[in-house]
This record gives C-alpha cells, structure tokens and sequence, in this order.
C-alpha cells in the first residue's frame, strides 16, 4: 500500500495530482495546503512520497522539498511553472529533489513516478545494508574491547582471548557477542 503527502494550495491542482497519484496505485494519499501541517504529518508518519505543487501560499516550495529530501526518507517532487522549472531543478538535484514543470503531462509523470519509486527502492535497500554494517561494527567494538580486558586482566594473548570467547560462546550456546558482553561486565568493575 503506497502512500503519498501532496501539499498543494490550489484545490484543482490538488484534485488533479489526487487522481493522477490515484492511477499510480497510492491509495493513501494525504492532502494538505499548509506547510506547517505537512511538517507535522511527515513527523507522524512514513510517506512513500511527498508531492509540493508549488507556489504554495505561505512559501514557494522550494525550502519545504528541501527540508523533506534531508529529513525523511520519502521520494520528494516538486511540480513548478514552466518559466522556473530549470532554475528551481538547478537548485534541488543536488538534494534529491526530482522537479516536475507545469502542466503536468500525465505519461511523463507515471514516468517520473516510476523514476522516483525505483530510486526510493534502492536507497532503502543500501539503507538497509547500511544499518547492518554499522551494527556488525558496534558489535566488534564490543568483541575487541572484551578481548583487551582479556588481555589486560588475564594476561592471554590476543589469540588466546579470541579462542577463549569461541570456546566459551559454544559451551554457553550463545553468540559471541553475547559472551563478550557478560566478559566486559566481570571485569570492567
């Protein structure tokens, strides 16, 4: 089930980009035309993407779009007037921004959607990855520092303080880290 926010402050344009999100299979779509309610509803849910039809009435969108691309993990397009589309897409790239000129041709947009989906795929997946590395290093961390009390308060050598975390992993029937962590509260005090 996708979800999408569409800040817009014109009804028709935001009844028009809740029919074309509705065609590209977003059955939850949030609308709102205030910038402040659209920071308070991204700080309470998860959207798969978040549309600003710009000019909003309150600001020009382009800060809002920003904003999203640093601070959420959502898909972010920002549709503008033909006459600024160059100068705006010049100024968001580089944060992640895809930016879409008015009027919005329906087929380029179920393009640029697709575009936007397959991108937010990727970055969830290296996401991901990301976050089990950084936890395969904390838990190192915590192995090695098990290992210098070892070394410091038992006197082995880094190989056997190693051996002796394996051994003593397997006879517990626990993971290492799990002994690592009970070797650091014996000895850290």
């Amino acid at each position: 089930m996708k979800k999408a926010l569409l800040v817009s402050s014109s009804e028709q344009g935001s009844s028009l980009l809740t029919n074309l999100l509705r065609n590209e299979g977003y059955s939850q779509i949030s609308v709102t035309d205030n910038p402040k309610t659209s920071r308070k509803l991204v700080g309470n849910d998860e959207f798969d993407l978040i549309c600003i039809n710009a000019p909003l009435s309150e600001e020009n969108g382009i800060e809002l779009s920003r904003h999203f691309a640093e601070t959420t993990r959502s898909s972010v397009v920002i549709i503008v007037p033909q006459k600024n589309a160059d100068e705006i897409n010049d100024l968001l790239t580089e944060h992640g921004v895809l930016v879409i000129a008015k009027p919005v041709n329906k087929h380029l947009f179920h393009h640029f959607l697709q575009f936007t989906d397959c991108f937010r795929t990727r970055m969830l997946c290296v996401t991901e990855e990301n976050e089990k590395l950084r936890h395969m290093v904390e838990d190192m961390k915590i192995i090695n520092r098990a290992k210098f009390l070892l070394i410091s308060c038992l006197n082995m050598t880094e190989v056997q303080a190693h051996r002796y975390l394996e051994k003593q992993a397997m006879d517990q029937r626990e993971s290492k880290l799990e002994v690592a962590k009970q070797v650091i509260r014996t000895y850290e005090n």
